[in-house]
């Protein structure tokens, strides 16, 4: 979450924090709550014991999806590259062929 760059909007300041979060049981925490809740972010985080995921698989389906495309490219499934700029740049040029072959068929 610290990671995460601002993002740009047509209409006002940028975005520094997503609008929501969804998470599965592994990042039920209590700290993780806590400190989620301080900065203001939203989050629907499956209880250990309590809930099930189905709720949730259908916003995780999309980020599954999206992960089994890109574990399809080989390079990309095993990190070969000791540079991580190496590795972002195979990402994004195997990003944009994904994203071309969605819009070509």
């Amino acid at each position: 979450m610290k990671g995460i760059p601002p993002v740009r909007s047509r209409r006002g300041p940028r975005r520094r924090k997503p609008g929501k979060l969804h998470a599965d049981k592994g990042y039920d925490y209590a700290h993780l709550r806590r400190w989620l809740s301080k900065r203001g972010i939203p989050h629907r985080i499956a209880r250990k014991g309590v809930e099930t995921s189905q709720r949730l698989g259908r916003h995780r389906w999309t980020i599954e999806r999206t992960m089994s495309w890109l574990a399809g490219c080989r390079r990309l499934h095993r990190r070969y590259e000791r540079k991580a700029e190496h590795f972002l740049a195979f990402t994004s040029i195997a990003c944009t062929l994904i994203c071309y072959r969605r819009l070509a068929c």
